[in-house]
């Protein structure tokens, strides 16, 4: 089927949100006397979310009777932080003009809350150039079950089989694969050291954004 849509995963794919991450986290540290982390190491755990995130920031396990609070407290200052420093990755504005002159659509699904996802795509300019915003307020099942991908492509109108989805992460390849649209992975997202987006099975890997141009062109012309 020709191509009708592209779907991106939000965070490690069409942005670069870890900026916000890390300030938040060395923020924290700094109040308790901490010194800064490398913010490489702070940036190798974003996919695993808050939780990954305060366990690293602050050596904790996520029984320890402090990890919830501190938990919290990530949420709330990310909840008033989540598009300062927030930007898309080199090279995605290009390719997002290029999807438009095309006369594709796009849109974004994410595990991200929509609390969050939303303020920050309205922020940075692209809340009115999506087509759509999937999150996991919107299913019963987040990736990598499918369901959010069958219900973005669902409000496009189309089918899985017309969509190309985007992502750094291996739930994200799952869910794609699950729901029946085309896979993308990209290399230069937040994948942690010990994994390989090469191993995922998905379509095709790249490793810019700009790569990306390639695929779509093949994708419609259906060579």
């Amino acid at each position: 089927m020709r191509l009708r849509a592209v779907l991106f995963d939000m965070d490690g794919t069409l942005l670069d949100s870890a900026p916000d991450f890390i300030a938040i986290t060395q923020a924290m540290r700094a109040e308790r006397g901490l010194p800064p982390l490398p913010e490489k190491t702070i940036r190798d755990v974003v996919s695993g979310g808050a939780r990954a995130m305060v366990a690293t920031g602050f050596a904790l396990d996520p029984e320890a009777p402090d990890f919830e609070p501190l938990r919290q407290e990530f949420l709330e200052r990310y909840q008033n932080h989540c598009a300062v420093l927030t930007r898309p990755f080199d090279g995605i504005p290009e390719l997002l003009e290029d999807i438009e002159r095309a006369r594709l659509r796009w849109g974004v699904v994410t595990n991200k809350p929509l609390r969050y996802a939303e303020p920050i795509m309205r922020d940075l300019g692209l809340a009115e150039r999506s087509a759509v915003l999937v999150c996991p307020d919107h299913v019963s099942r987040s990736k990598p079950d499918p369901e959010m991908l069958l219900l973005a492509c669902a409000k496009l109108g189309i089918q899985p089989a017309e969509a190309l989805f985007i992502g750094d992460d291996l739930r994200d390849i799952e869910a794609g694969r699950a729901a029946g649209t085309r896979t993308a992975a990209v290399s230069y997202g937040y994948i942690h050291p010990d994994d390989n987006a090469r191993h995922w099975g998905a379509d095709v890997v790249v490793d810019h954004p700009l790569e990306l141009r390639a695929i779509l062109d093949r994708a419609l012309c259906g060579c």
